[in-house]
């Protein structure tokens, strides 16, 4: 895949001037070409501070930022360079940078505006035209994945509610059929406790009827006794 092209406005021919934020920026496109981005973004602060409007420090620390990794720092640097009256080849620039940092964010159709811009300040830019075709590609693989996304969803809510279903069948058939079991329920059947008071009455009775049947007995025996003279 071609390598997305981050164009450097501030490595074009520069001028040797001996005010301050020239210097500064000339520090930092050192610290640039070696690597250092942190340095480089410090050079460039600096720079801004001497001079606010310092288009080439702006442009150069946005430049420091996206390669850092800052990307919405990068992206706010060149917004603000892009809303700047300037020639259209800069603003070309701009763009593109702008559009690269919203590619990096996947900010694919913020991307893809970036990039319609840049063109419509330079057509014949062939970079700016391959990447806007690489955004337009990326953003509809996002579009179909967030389709598959939506669809899983749909399936889990679905299988969701059927379940539930199933659970709330289940409770209304074990009710159903719990009522039914009351109903078949003989009406004089008895609760366990109805029963244990009844046997115990029972058992009361039966030993009722054996002590009035042992006292008969014995009344039978006393009344037929005889005394023996001798």
């Amino acid at each position: 895949m071609k390598k997305i092209i981050l164009i450097s406005l501030s490595f074009l021919t520069l001028q040797l001037s001996a005010q301050e934020e020239k210097k500064l920026l000339r520090d930092g496109n050192d610290m640039y070409e070696k690597g250092n981005y942190p340095a480089a973004e410090k050079n460039y602060q600096k720079s801004l501070e001497k001079k606010g409007d310092y288009y080439k420090g702006s442009f150069n620390l946005g430049d420091a930022y996206y390669k850092s990794g800052k990307y919405q720092e990068a992206a706010g640097q060149f917004e603000m360079l892009a809303a700047r009256k300037t020639s259209k080849d800069t603003l070309a620039k701009a763009y593109h940078n702008l559009g690269n940092c919203h590619l990096q964010s996947k900010k694919y159709e913020e991307s893809i505006t970036a990039y319609k811009n840049a063109l419509k300040n330079d057509p014949a830019d062939e970079d700016t035209r391959y990447n806007l075709a690489y955004a337009q590609k990326m953003l509809k693989q996002q579009q179909q994945q967030e389709k598959k996304d939506d669809k899983k969803d749909d399936k889990k809510d679905d299988q969701k509610k059927d379940d539930q279903k199933k659970d709330d069948q289940k409770k209304d058939d074990k009710k159903k059929q719990d009522q039914q079991q009351q109903q078949q329920q003989p009406k004089n059947q008895l609760s366990k406790e109805e029963a244990q008071r009844l046997l115990e009455a029972m058992n009361n009775q039966e030993k009722e009827t054996q002590d009035k049947l042992k006292k008969k007995k014995a009344a039978r025996v006393v009344a037929g006794k005889s005394d023996k003279d001798w």
